[in-house]
């Protein structure tokens, strides 16, 4: 097969679902349909990244069976090809806060429970200063310490948002002493970012995409981010503890419920300050449904983190709005 041309006929196309690290493409060949995954170059890094992604799909290949097949990966110009999987997008027919088809339930615990039992010496190798298996504190320092990253980096052009928006000047003060409370647990390779846009439901099974920030980490992360994307019903985030707590080796799943909360006011604290920045950006040249949409689910993610700051949920979607305008009237744009 011509890698290349592949490529190029993929960089050509009118039709992909972009994520924020990623353009996906799928193209036919003479062999079928497959996805041609291209990196954004003009992404901002905004999550804790240690491996590549195509490093990580070979490691979890003998572990995890709903995963994509990786065919091919090139270095110059960056991409991968991996196997088409036709199917649904869990978010196109269960949204965010809606009750999911009680079998993705069930697969969502099987991958967790299939990535902890991978083994170190099976995963890509690691940075050097990574904490050490069992070190969840500092585990959970390095997640807080892009979080803090992310905030200085925007710090000055976000100046008046991050006031008006209730963002304080020193935002994981209030998660930074508990870190060396967290109990240890044995690290595993987590997914780190399963939400509804990374499910593809086919023939009754979840299959699981996007494996760009994978991690070698706490396994309670896991399912606290899951949790925080996720934004289950409250009985099915209950069922999905409950089957977690059940599936997975008990050192995997050992200590008590301020560990998960530790992990979920952070999460709350990064998508505050990710997603103003993420979403300012998404707002130029956005249509007025768009900016509705856009203003009113960040209004929502920044009255769940002004919770964790101790402040009410005052934000709503026109002040959201009316704070955003100055900044989004000041960015060049281009139809």
């Amino acid at each position: 097969m011509n890698w290349l041309e592949l490529y190029e006929r993929a960089r050509e196309s009118d039709e992909s679902a972009a994520g924020y690290y990623n353009r996906n493409v799928g193209v036919w060949t003479a062999e079928g349909k497959v996805n041609v995954r291209i990196p954004l170059a003009a992404a901002d890094t905004m999550d804790v990244r240690v491996w590549r992604e195509e490093e990580v799909l070979a490691c979890i290949r003998p572990y995890v069976g709903q995963a994509p097949e990786l065919r091919y990966v090139s270095p110059d110009p960056r991409f991968q090809v991996h196997h088409f999987i036709e199917g649904r997008v869990l978010d196109s027919f269960s949204p965010r806060g809606s009750a999911v088809p009680a079998h993705v339930i069930g697969d969502v615990v099987g991958v967790m429970d299939q990535l902890v039992r991978i083994p170190l010496e099976k995963a890509p190798a690691l940075p050097a200063d990574w904490p050490a298996s069992g070190d969840c504190g500092g585990f959970g320092r390095r997640l807080a310490a892009l979080t803090q990253q992310v905030y200085d980096t925007h710090r000055d052009e976000y100046a008046a948002v991050f006031e008006d928006f209730g963002i304080p000047a020193e935002p994981l003060a209030v998660v930074e002493p508990w870190w060396d409370g967290l109990t240890s647990r044995p690290f595993a390779v987590l997914h780190s970012d399963l939400h509804r846009k990374n499910m593809i439901v086919s023939g009754g099974l979840t299959w699981f995409l996007d494996w760009e920030l994978a991690l070698w980490g706490d396994p309670l992360y896991e399912i606290g981010i899951h949790f925080h994307k996720m934004d289950y019903p409250d009985g099915q985030r209950d069922e999905v503890l409950r089957q977690w707590r059940a599936r997975l080796p008990a050192s995997s799943t050992a200590g008590p419920a301020a560990d998960l909360d530790l992990y979920l006011a952070h999460e709350r604290i990064k998508s505050a300050i990710v997603d103003t920045v993420r979403y300012s950006k998404q707002l130029v040249g956005a249509d007025r449904a768009l900016r509705d949409f856009l203003t009113g689910r960040l209004a929502r993610k920044l009255n769940v983190a002004r919770a964790v700051w101790g402040a009410p949920p005052e934000m709503t979607r026109e002040r959201v709005d009316r704070t955003l305008a100055p900044w989004v009237e000041r960015q060049p744009w281009t139809p």
